[in-house]
């Protein structure tokens, strides 16, 4: 290869290590952007619809389902029965679902009069957290938008919009084979490890 070719070729391999440095730290800066919003998310005290404050941190360590949603979203109000559904599925295994509602309490009391929730529904009346969305995986800060982290607190899953009863269960999945194996460890009168 001439003089001028491998010029060339480490001209073009430095810029590729460079442009691959920059993607990793610009990855890096990314996540850790997301776990700052997570912690801060986690540290959040909010009200319930009573005005008891109430922070996710209740739930560390638990697999969480966390749902951002308002009374006035026809595609909230549509997916939060299903929510209940599982929410009831899982119970007692570990899972806890936590509504965080973009409305004012009253409204969420009455639609929890009309529409019980079997979860906790809290309430961010001044919608602070619309902005810590986009941190979190919504960059449009739409509505519905719901997040699955696991028990060591990461993001598994996260979708923005209506979150299918179907596609919630797929997410489930690894808890039900453990629901099935707990049940029939129980049957044959073994205990878990």
């Amino acid at each position: 290869m001439s003089l001028k070719g491998r010029r060339a070729l480490c001209a073009f391999l430095a810029m590729l290590a460079f442009g691959a440095s920059a993607t990793d730290r610009a990855s890096q800066s990314g996540a850790s952007a997301q776990d700052a919003a997570l912690r801060r998310l986690f540290a959040h005290i909010l009200p319930d619809s009573q005005g008891k404050p109430a922070s996710l941190a209740t739930w560390r360590g638990q697999m969480l389902v966390v749902n951002f949603w308002a009374t006035w979203c026809v595609p909230c109000r549509e997916e939060l029965p299903a929510f209940s559904r599982v929410q009831a599925k899982f119970q007692g295994l570990g899972v806890q679902f936590v509504g965080i509602a973009l409305d004012s309490a009253d409204k969420v009391r009455q639609f929890s009069r009309k529409y019980p929730v079997v979860f906790p529904l809290l309430i961010d009346a001044q919608q602070d957290l619309m902005t810590l969305m986009a941190d979190l995986g919504n960059p449009f800060m739409g509505l519905p938008f719901t997040l699955l982290i696991d028990r060591q607190g990461r993001i598994v899953a996260r979708k923005p919009g209506r979150l299918p009863e179907r596609e919630l269960l797929q997410w489930m999945a690894p808890l039900s084979r453990e629901q099935d194996k707990t049940a029939k460890a129980g049957k044959n009168g073994k205990s878990r490890p």
